[in-house]
Formats: C-alpha cells, sequence, structure tokens
C-alpha cells in the first residue's frame, strides 16, 4: 500500500494563545446553543438518514433543489467522497497550488496521481490538458491565497471540462464569507460542489457539510455516502445556521471591514495578498518566518505557518477575526493598527 502523509492544518491547541492560524468565525449565531441542546435528546436514537430539513436548508442557501444536497460531516468528509466517487488507482487529477493539502492527499488515497497547476493558473487551463485527466479540483476563494474565482470564467472551465469528459469538483469552504454565487445554481452533470458549514458559522468541531451534484453523480454520491452521515446535533444545529441570513450578512460585512483594514496595517511590514476571504497570506520578505512565528507566540497569538503550502517559503497567513483580536494580531506582529485618518474607532 502506497504509504500517503497527513497534510498539515492550522488549529492552535494552545488554548491559552489566541488562535489566528485556522481561518473560522469568531462569532456563532444565536440560538445555536438551544438548537444543540434540544437535540441531545433525540441523538440517543439513529438520526433520520434522509435528513429533509437539513437539506431543504442547505439548497435553499446556494441556490438548487433540495434532492441535490449530499450530508456530510464537514466539507472535507464531501471532498472525499467526491474523489471517491471519481477517481481510482490510475486516474490523475488536476490539484492548484498553492491550496488546501488535503487536495493531493484525498486523490492519491484513491491510488489516482495529483498533477499541480498554480491556482492563479487554473481556471484557463485549456481542453487539451483536461483531456488528458479524469478531474479537476477549484478552490473558491482559494485557500491560502484568498482570491475568489470569477464567476465567468469559472463557468467557461466548466464548460471545457464537460466537453473533456473531466469531473470538476468546486470546494466553497469560504464562499459564504462573499455575495458571490454557488457553482452549485448552474451544476451540470459533471461538476460536484463542496461546501462546509464550520468556517462560516465558527463551529469548526461540530463537523457539518455537503456535497451538491445532480444526475448520475448525485446518484452515485448519495449511494456512498455514509449512513447517518450527520449526527443528529450537527444536523440540526446546520440548519438552523444555514437560515441565519442577518447573522451572515453581518458577518461578511465585518470580515470585509476587518480585512482592509488589516491588509493596510500589514502591508507595512510585509507584502499582502489581496483577498476576498477571512484571511490574509502574507510574504514576510527577508525576514524570518520562525522569527516572526516565534515572536507572534510571545506576545500570545499563534499565525498560521504558510511553508507547509506547496510552492510557498516566505509566507504566513493571518485569520481576520473581530476588532479586539484583531488589534491583537496587529500588537503581536508589531504594525499599525491600519485606521483610516480620522476613522472613528
Amino acid at each position: 500500500m502506497r504509504r500517503v502523509e497527513r497534510a498539515p492544518h492550522g488549529g492552535e491547541p494552545d488554548r491559552d494563545l489566541l488562535d489566528f492560524s485556522a481561518n473560522t468565525n469568531p462569532r456563532t449565531p444565536d440560538g445555536v446553543r438551544d438548537v444543540y441542546t434540544d437535540a441531545f435528546e433525540d441523538a440517543r436514537r439513529y438520526p433520520d438518514d434522509d435528513y429533509p430539513d437539513f437539506r431543504a436548508a442547505a439548497a435553499a442557501f446556494v441556490g438548487c433543489e433540495p434532492e441535490h444536497v449530499i450530508p456530510t460531516a464537514g466539507g472535507l468528509a464531501a471532498i472525499r467522497l467526491a474523489l471517491e466517487c471519481e477517481l481510482e488507482a490510475g486516474d490523475a487529477a488536476l490539484v492548484p497550488y498553492p491550496s488546501f493539502g488535503e487536495y493531493a492527499r484525498e486523490v492519491q488515497l484513491q491510488g489516482a496521481s495529483p498533477q499541480f497547476v498554480r491556482s492563479d493558473d487554473l481556471l484557463e487551463v485549456r481542453t487539451p490538458l483536461l483531456e488528458e485527466v479524469d478531474l479537476a479540483v477549484v478552490c473558491t476563494p482559494n485557500n491560502p491565497t484568498g482570491e475568489a474565482a470569477d464567476p465567468d470564467a469559472l463557468a467557461a472551465l466548466s464548460d471545457r471540462c464537460a466537453d473533456a469528459g473531466t469531473t470538476l469538483l468546486v470546494d466553497e469552504a469560504f464562499l459564504g464569507f462573499t455575495e458571490l454565487p454557488s457553482a452549485a445554481t448552474v451544476t451540470g452533470e459533471h461538476v460536484i460542489v463542496a461546501r462546509s458549514l464550520t468556517k462560516l458559522f465558527g463551529l469548526p468541531g461540530l463537523r457539518a457539510g455537503f456535497a451538491v451534484a445532480c444526475g448520475e453523480r448525485r446518484d452515485a454520491l448519495e449511494t456512498a455516502r455514509r449512513a447517518w452521515s450527520l449526527g443528529t446535533p450537527s444536523a440540526r444545529v446546520g440548519a438552523h445556521c444555514l437560515r441565519q441570513a442577518d447573522f451572515v450578512a453581518e458577518t461578511r460585512e465585518r470580515v470585509a471591514r476587518e480585512r482592509d483594514r488589516l491588509a493596510r496595517a500589514l502591508g507595512g511590514r510585509f507584502d499582502v495578498t489581496p483577498s476576498d476571504a477571512p484571511y490574509l497570506l502574507c510574504d514576510v520578505g527577508d525576514e524570518s518566518v520562525d522569527d516572526v512565528l516565534a515572536s507572534a507566540r510571545e506576545d500570545g497569538v499563534a499565525v498560521r505557518d504558510a511553508r507547509t503550502f506547496r510552492g510557498l517559503d516566505s509566507h504566513i497567513r493571518v485569520a481576520v477575526k473581530d476588532r479586539e483580536a484583531n488589534d491583537r494580531l496587529l500588537e503581536a506582529l508589531g504594525v499599525g493598527d491600519g485606521a483610516d485618518e480620522g476613522e472613528n474607532r
């Protein structure tokens, strides 16, 4: 059996540190605790494996039909399910870099081979290359760079994938932080969308997500998914969160505002990549990444060592949180607050 290494992730285990290494919302919707508590008693029985309420909420959130939703225990579970159904030993898949390390790992776990393409070139891949692979992965917004795919360019790539007979897997784990439409709204039978609830709604330990597909691929995913793929609390809380439109709107506005402020401040020390996501990629230049990481930790803040992403060798990644936490990050990194002149703090 081929040895496949585990992929590194953010997430700081030391609870005494303020964690900017994981890109999750620091806030959760009102009512989550009550919904979770109410679901506890029902968790003594198996869930309804059809998950009608969760499917309905997810479908309304992304703009698809409820029967096209396949419930999964998080976005990564949706990605694995898709690759399990679409790839076999000897196949090849286009994988973006720098990007989420799990894509290559999950491809390899199926006995297939990842073929790496720069994330900013992937949307322009032409049909001849697509004909040489069985699947292509797009991450939007891309992690860790933060740029969201232009919907028209993504649609054009989807058309070329259809012509080439290639499956397109679109990972939208962070798309909920933007106003951009989901690829689920225009899904063809060759497209699978993976969504995560845990980033936008600040519940990474709950493990709730879903895939979206139609036609024969939907049927294959639905057949292959594990029975009771969501626990009762996850399904109930997930459905509740997906219906919190005001929370989502507030989150988007706050993240955009704070991301701009952080980018201005961090730009005084680092080269900051423009982002549509709740995180910023920073090139530390001639500074030592190890020194930047260690100095921040000494001040009680953990940031992500982005050298773990393929193709990056002088970068860190920082999450965008609320103003108070972001101020602590800026202080730990020794930069100003990024406020515009005259801004009322």
